[in-house]
């Protein structure tokens, strides 16, 4: 841990890496995610085809907003002030654009990679119990290439974070990680979702044993990994191979795992959610931030559980900037 530590210290960037996608909002019943095919609570990839048919379905006008795991998570940390970076592949038109000029509002330095292909896209169903169902069209972020990333991207970060869903594509995600680990940054992976984990276990150990640092899990993602529904089974298998492991169990907390023990956090607020769309990626902006400034695990932590509680107040995961000064209120 003091080695972490001394790692981040060095550096105040933080760079995400993943999908840029363009995030369609709309609020559907139980009835709705099943006929339309996706998986509830989780992320299903579709055709481009697939998702405008069922664009054709939602029930009223969706909101659109930019998106993606790790794209949500640096716009959390340019929000909070932290040095921001997000490098993915959009299409080079009218959404790709509104795509970078987006991230330059929030205070998130783009390195886009472009495409004549469209820019990605995610349906993200809310039903009634506020959980989020996503049917993803990756769109010009799967044209993503290997060689298309270098060193120089995660220039001075003190952390690369990286989302799960590259597991997809194992050249480019070993790519990413390669080159994030020869710029000398702390590797943090969130991984995503419980079907990406269950598709990729056996490849996801591996990466996590030679690259990971920092490994970040929901319940579900948990369970898919270390095969433990148990909280401190599943922590500890989280921790086994990296230096600090971060379970998340929603409106309980969460757990952070360490060479130091296993510091528990509480959840903010009294649990009622309008959305859970980006509630784990906002927790990572608080937790990875607070890490960077040299907060305390259980002060970035609470951090995480800040952020979090902030964007399930809202539809989608773009905290408005009431809250944002609610949250920099709670810090200072």
């Amino acid at each position: 841990m003091n080695l972490l530590k001394q790692k981040i210290s060095k550096k105040k960037a933080i760079v995400g890496v993943g999908s840029a996608l363009l995030d369609i909002l709309t609020h559907e019943s139980e009835d709705f995610v099943a006929k339309c095919g996706a998986l509830k609570g989780g992320m299903q990839l579709v055709g481009k085809s697939q998702i405008e048919k069922v664009l054709e379905q939602i029930s009223s006008p969706p909101r659109i907003v930019p998106g993606g795991s790790a794209c949500n998570t640096v716009v959390g940390i340019g929000r909070l002030g932290g040095t921001a970076r997000f490098v993915g592949k959009c299409g080079n038109g009218v959404m790709g654009n509104f795509f970078e000029s987006d991230l330059r509002r929030q205070h998130v330095e783009p390195q886009l990679l472009r495409s004549t292909s469209p820019t990605g896209r995610v349906i993200s169903i809310i039903t009634p119990d506020a959980q989020r169902s996503m049917l993803t069209y990756l769109g010009a972020s799967s044209e993503a290439r290997p060689d298309e990333f270098a060193e120089h991207y995660f220039e001075n970060a003190a952390i690369a974070h990286i989302e799960g869903y590259l597991l997809f594509n194992p050249d480019l995600i070993l790519a990413v990680l390669k080159h994030a680990k020869a710029a000398g940054a702390v590797i943090s992976l969130d991984l995503a979702s419980y079907n990406v984990v269950a598709e990729s276990r056996d490849m996801l150990k591996k990466i996590v044993r030679e690259y990971v640092d920092i490994l970040i899990a929901n319940e579900d993602e948990a369970e898919a990994y270390t095969g433990h529904r148990n909280e401190a089974k599943a922590i500890r298998d989280l921790r086994a191979d990296v230096s600090l492991a971060v379970l998340k169990v929603g409106e309980r907390g969460s757990f952070i795992g360490s060479d130091e023990g296993v510091v528990s956090i509480s959840a903010v607020g009294d649990g009622q959610a309008q959305d859970t769309t980006g509630a784990g990626d906002l927790w990572a902006s608080g937790f990875l931030f607070g890490l960077v400034q040299g907060y305390s695990l259980a002060q970035s932590g609470e951090l995480g559980s800040l952020c979090g509680y902030e964007v399930c107040q809202v539809i989608g995961a773009d905290i408005p900037d009431e809250g944002w000064e609610r949250i920099r209120n709670r810090i200072r």
